[in-house]
């Protein structure tokens, strides 16, 4: 039995630092330069992309999202002689995952699309890359495709918000 093109592409991102080496250092240099959220013409992961609904037509939209790494800091208040590893100011974390803030910052820059998911591209040091997946629910290829007109309805709205894709449901424990 022949394997498709698809699985090849899904080994291939098994062990990135292995395989596509080199191709994935140019790119990280190339992302780090850029904004914050950026649209990308195609899919840099096509399999996970068209496991999670993407199809190439009218109506979808891939962004890429740069999201910094590490915890959250807090202010130091007035200093009054306490010594700062016991002010409390490092070691917290938030709520919410780090994909589910990169499909937040996403719905935030396309305020039209809707999200449809996510999934991991790329990291360094400093960032952690994330591709979204966006789709217009007024575009009328949407509202005539029997798998994906339900985002078109108005109980969809704004679903990233409300923790409703893959990424919220987990950092709300619920798949």
């Amino acid at each position: 039995m022949t394997k498709s093109y698809y699985k090849y592409v899904r080994e291939l991102w098994k062990k990135p630092k292995e395989r596509i080496g080199d191709l994935m250092k140019q790119r990280l240099i190339e992302w780090r330069k850029q904004e914050t959220v950026v649209r990308a013409d195609k899919p840099t992961r096509i399999d996970r992309a068209r496991s999670l609904g993407y199809k190439a037509k009218q109506g979808f939209l891939i962004a890429r999202v740069k999201i910094g790494k590490g915890g959250r800091r807090r202010r130091l208040y007035g200093r009054r002689g306490r010594k700062p590893s016991k002010a409390g100011l490092v070691h917290f974390t938030h709520g919410k995952g780090l994909q589910w803030i990169a499909e937040e910052r996403a719905a935030k820059r396309f305020p039209n699309l809707e999200v449809l998911n996510s999934y991991h591209v790329g990291e360094d040091g400093q960032y952690k890359w994330f591709e979204v997946i966006l789709v217009d629910p007024n575009n009328p290829n949407i509202k005539s495709d029997p798998h994906m007109k339900w985002i078109a309805f108005p109980a969809n709205r704004r679903r990233v918000l409300r923790g409703l894709t893959s990424a919220g449901k987990k950092a709300r424990e619920l798949k």
